[in-house]
């Protein structure tokens, strides 16, 4: 069963949602190095993995307006 319009824009905002909070995760590590130096992997792969269910969605939103 495919999205409606409706469903597909709130799964891409609730994407963007943890996207961004990924990003700020990442930065805020970012200024406390070298404390948490140990957490780099895992907050970087957390946020490799949202933006790229976001890019996906996003892709798929595109293709569906095509």
């Amino acid at each position: 069963m495919s999205e409606t319009a409706e469903e597909l824009k709130a799964r891409l905002k609730k994407l963007n949602a943890q996207a961004v909070q990924a990003k700020m995760d990442l930065h805020d590590l970012s200024e406390e190095l070298p404390t948490n130096w140990e957490r780099i992997l895992e907050v970087a792969q957390r946020c490799h993995e949202a933006h790229a269910a976001l890019m996906a969605a996003r892709k798929a939103s595109a293709a569906a307006a095509a």
